[in-house]
């Protein structure tokens, strides 16, 4: 199986496995899709562009106000929640959620799977 493949294995299982994960994506640095098991209402080029924007801000702000290395961003919206979680040095786990997901279970899948997807990309 290829990286690729095992990349979107662990993305796909994430989705499924996880109570209310609707969605999830990796991107790299620049706003490019890496793997996406997005719904197919979801245009992948633009969540990846949003993505990377929002990796930018996070990362800025972490480093400008003195939080550290950049981890996550999270964004709650009136349906669910948007996550980006750092995968490795060159990407970020996207996911989306529920409105009524369970966070702590979230926080822990989602940084299992984002290990996972960062030790493939090696």
């Amino acid at each position: 199986m290829s990286r690729a493949d095992q990349i979107l294995k662990e993305i796909k299982t994430l989705s499924s496995t996880t109570p209310d994960v609707e969605a999830a994506a990796v991107i790299d640095n620049d706003g490019l899709m890496i793997a996406s098991a997005l719904g197919a209402d979801m245009d992948d080029d633009a969540v990846a562009a949003m993505g990377a924007a929002l990796l930018g801000l996070g990362e800025r702000s972490a480093s400008e106000l003195t939080r550290g290395d950049f981890e996550m961003v999270m964004i709650r919206g009136g349906d669910g929640y948007l996550m980006l979680v750092r995968s490795g040095h060159d990407s970020v786990l996207c996911v989306l959620t529920s409105r009524n997901a369970k966070l702590g279970l979230i926080f822990l899948d989602v940084s299992r799977a984002a290990k996972e997807v960062g030790r493939l990309l090696g």
